[in-house]
């Protein structure tokens, strides 16, 4: 019993000192430069000892390029939101940094067929891109940074030489500064001297949103392409100022499991990515295997992960020349965690980081050449001259949805065009369509862009299954036949347009349409600086200075006299709201229309200023909340009480005029006075799973489809299919045109009859027999991209997708879609400021009733 007990003290001992001790991570193959800070002399404490802040990871960043200028140098990406920097090193041979802007231009030629051919590849380095953490509370990536970068400026001999002299290494420490901080204050703040193991202690539970997510809450792995999020966007440029072969991505997984690498599962790769990537991955993978078998490490590497979605860092390079992959360690969540395991130890969960980092820079050196060629093939195949299609896109009503189209095509290198005179669509004009072909170097990514997809080797998917970005951002496009004609001039920049005031100051009235993207961003700004503001339920064809203009529904009216400010004060709000908001606003002076309602009819109805709370914590999505957060901060330049429910539960609601509820599950909340407050006259917008809550607790009147159990129908099945087959039956995400009554308040600024809706649920709503209280429902054909099984698509066959209901004087909006998705899903997010600024003049009368 005492050899026992010696034996388990002598193990603990050995953890202890793995948390603090530089001879657990290091190699011993290689001598360490004693002028190189190790990690203790500047963030204070040993790697894995406690969870690395990043002020302190930064710190250490800098003291690392100053200690060794000949190997490493730091740069600023930029600032998040939070203005924390994020920083990059840029690690090579002394020889190598004396033509480092050389060697990256070079390397940029790889991925341009015109100049390409001709390079010499036998001495060229090859470019690693080291990325960590994107999701905060996953931190061994970041704190295994601390050890990457004493390692690659401290090693010393022939190894670390040969490594240095054909691999340039992009170091980025933290690719979500503000989630690791706040987890890292979590972790930190909680640990025990004596170290407590037990999962259900506080340690390992942050509160709600926890530090996974950036500053609003999103998911920034998520973000590679829509590049929404000032993170993702200061971090492309240098992704695309380098171009590099291969990229790395370090998180984390359940405590229960193991250590995964790629390649992944097979049958879920994106039929847009080269077969010669997969194989260059699958080569690839036997370095990490070798370095975590050295170590006794336990992995697996083509199960549950896949390579699908594009937004995610590791699958991204796929269709930029290089391959990315995608490390998942086990997360001890804290410092020491009960797993089926054993216990596992952050030290532990860090050095699995670091040997793969260490396999990834090996077998980088070895394969450089194939990977080299590899980039250079990719872009030779992607600029073919026999290609002769492309799109042209735009949207004549709205050209802030066209300059943040534009924009993200851009921050890509895609090469985009004006719309040329040879080019003849009716639904697009020349001064507001642009064209792009599919002839150029990023011809894969453009398809990743502009492709419906609705065929599929696989039935299970770890994210969306479609993002055609035109249907995301309400964009009419077109797949065209590219000719001279076709294209305009390039396109060398694009800025926000701004807006003016047609005709100048008026003494009677002002009038601008709906449809602009930020048309409810000007609405809140005016009525912030306290003017009335009415909105048009019915079409106007009203006298400008240069003629009649038709309005459509939702038309905003700014009447002068009824103003408690003066003509010129007015105009220069007026002046404002337009410029800032890309919005032509129209200067009127009289009241009497060609057709339709007068501007003294009762059909423009008073708007109130919204006052809107969002229902937060526990239990909510945090990354549905986010979105919204964001668009109405971000965005709208709406402000936005957050409610954590226990706060909502003792707080005055009359203060709100509109209440949000996004997917999530509100056990907790005082349903009676969510009901009173709706009774009253409030707004309650409902989203997802928050629906069906809302109808359980007789708030919402809403039914519900339920989809047939892909079981039913099989006399028997096996054992090892029921991950398949239940996998199936999850709608991971996917997009459905609904058909919009646009005449309705939650549809004003809508032109085209069919709106693309984001569904990731399985929420069916039954069709009101109110025939006024949807306006938003699907038809037998709704799916435009994506993947869902027959049971779930016959479920939303002829469902709604919006149900307005009243309860007492209040409305309430039953939205069964995410209509902020993700942020970049613009076309929708029209119905939720809709929803904002207009649930309150819905007439009771078209709704169902409670």
């Amino acid at each position: 019993m005492r050899k026992i007990f010696f034996a388990a003290s002598l193990l603990l001992l050995a953890n202890n000192i793995h948390a603090q001790d530089l001879n657990y991570y290091l190699p011993d193959s290689v001598t360490y430069n004693p002028a190189i800070p190790k990690p203790k002399e500047i963030i204070y404490h040993e790697v894995g000892e406690w969870h690395v802040t990043h002020d302190r990871l930064v710190n250490y960043m800098k003291a690392i390029a100053a200690a060794a200028p000949d190997r490493v140098a730091i740069e600023t990406m930029g600032l998040t939101y939070e203005n924390r920097p994020q920083v990059l090193l840029i690690i090579t041979s002394k020889k190598n940094h004396s033509r480092l802007e050389a060697i990256r231009r070079e390397h940029l030629q790889l991925c341009d067929p015109a100049k390409s051919a001709s390079l010499n590849i036998n001495d060229m380095p090859i470019v690693v891109y080291i990325g960590h953490s994107i999701h905060g509370n996953e931190p061994s990536g970041a704190n295994a940074s601390l050890l990457s970068a004493y390692y690659l400026a401290a090693a010393q001999g022939k190894q670390i030489d040969e490594l240095l002299h054909n691999v340039v290494i992009l170091l980025d420490p933290s690719f979500n500064p503000d989630g690791l901080q706040r987890f890292a204050t979590w972790a930190n703040q909680h640990k025990s001297k004596n170290l407590v193991t037990d999962p259900a202690s506080r340690e390992f539970n942050e509160v709600w949103p926890g530090g996974r997510f950036n500053h609003y809450w999103f998911d920034l792995n998520r973000d590679w392409l829509p590049a929404v999020h000032i993170e993702s966007q200061n971090r492309l440029k240098y992704f695309y100022a380098w171009k590099p072969n291969i990229l790395t991505d370090h998180h984390e997984q359940g405590s229960n499991a193991s250590f995964f690498f790629q390649p992944g599962v097979p049958s879920r790769v994106n039929p847009l990515t080269p077969e010669k990537a997969n194989e260059l991955t699958e080569k690839f993978a036997k370095f990490h295997a070798r370095f975590l078998d050295r170590i006794g490490s336990l992995y697996f590497t083509k199960e549950n992960y896949d390579d699908f979605y594009y937004g995610k860092g590791s699958t991204f390079p796929d269709i930029n020349g290089g391959i990315g992959i995608l490390f998942e360690q086990a997360s001890s969540r804290g410092h020491a965690r009960e797993t089926s395991n054993g216990i596992l130890r952050f030290a532990f969960t860090i050095r699995n980081q670091f040997v793969t980092a260490l396999s990834t820079l090996e077998g980088a050196k070895i394969m450089r050449k194939e990977f080299l060629e590899y980039q250079r093939d990719f872009y030779r195949q992607s600029a073919n001259p026999v290609v002769h299609k492309g799109y042209v896109f735009g949207d004549k009503n709205d050209q802030a949805k066209t300059f943040h189209f534009i924009q993200m095509l851009q921050r890509h290198q895609v090469i985009v065009n004006e719309m040329g005179d040879g080019l003849k669509e009716s639904e697009f004009e020349k001064e507001t369509a642009y064209t792009v072909s599919l002839n150029q170097p990023q011809q894969v990514l453009i398809k990743a862009i502009f492709d419906k997809q609705l065929v599929y080797k696989d039935s299970l998917f770890y994210d969306i299954t479609s993002w055609t970005m035109p249907l995301a951002f309400g964009l009419p496009y077109k797949e065209i036949t590219v000719t001279a004609g076709a294209m305009g001039k390039k396109l060398d920049s694009v800025s926000f347009q701004k807006g003016e005031v047609a005709g100048g100051k008026s003494g009677y009235a002002y009038l601008f349409e709906w449809a602009g993207l930020y048309a409810p961003r000007a609405l809140y700004e005016l009525q912030s600086a306290g003017l009335v503001t009415k909105v048009a339920t019915n079409k106007s064809e009203a006298m400008t200075s240069n003629g009649f203009h038709k309005f459509g529904y939702g038309a905003i009216l700014i009447p002068v006299k009824m103003q408690s400010k003066s003509g010129d004060e007015v105009y220069k709000l007026i002046q404002s709201a337009a410029a800032n908001n890309g919005l032509k606003i129209y200067a009127i002076q009289t009241g009497m229309v060609n057709s339709g309602s007068d501007l003294g009819s009762s059909k423009f109805i008073s708007l109130d200023k919204p006052a809107v709370a969002m229902l937060v914590g526990a239990g909510v999505g945090p990354t549905d909340a986010g979105e919204l957060w964001h668009l109405l901060d971000q965005r709208m330049n709406i402000p936005a009480t957050h409610l954590e429910i226990t706060i909502f539960n003792r707080t005055d609601l009359s203060k709100y005029n509109t209440i949000i509820m996004v997917s999530g599950n509100y056990t907790g909340l005082n349903k009676e006075k969510l009901k009173t407050w709706v009774q009253g006259g409030g707004t309650l917008v409902l989203e997802e799973e928050a629906i069906q809550w809302a109808a359980e607790n007789g708030i919402s009147t809403v039914s519900f489809k339920k989809a047939k159990n892909a079981a039913d129908s099989l006399k028997r099945l096996t054992y090892v299919d029921k991950e398949q087959i239940d996998g199936a039956q999850q709608i991971p995400g996917a997009i459905f045109g609904a058909d919009a009554d646009l005449s309705h308040p939650l549809a004003y600024g809508y032109n085209q009859k069919t709106i693309s809706l984001f569904k990731a649920n399985k929420v069916f709503m039954e069709k009101s027999k109110n025939p006024y209280a949807m306006p938003f429902a699907y038809g037998d054909k709704s799916l435009q991209s994506g993947w869902l099984s027959k049971q779930n698509l016959d479920a939303i066959k002829n469902s709604a997708a919006v149900v307005v209901n009243t309860l007492g004087s209040g409305r309430v909006i039953n939205i069964d879609s995410n209509p902020n998705f993700r942020a970049f899903w613009l076309g929708s997010m029209k119905l939720m400021m809709n929803a904002v600024f207009f649930g309150q003049i819905i007439d009771p009368g078209s709704a169902s009733i409670q």
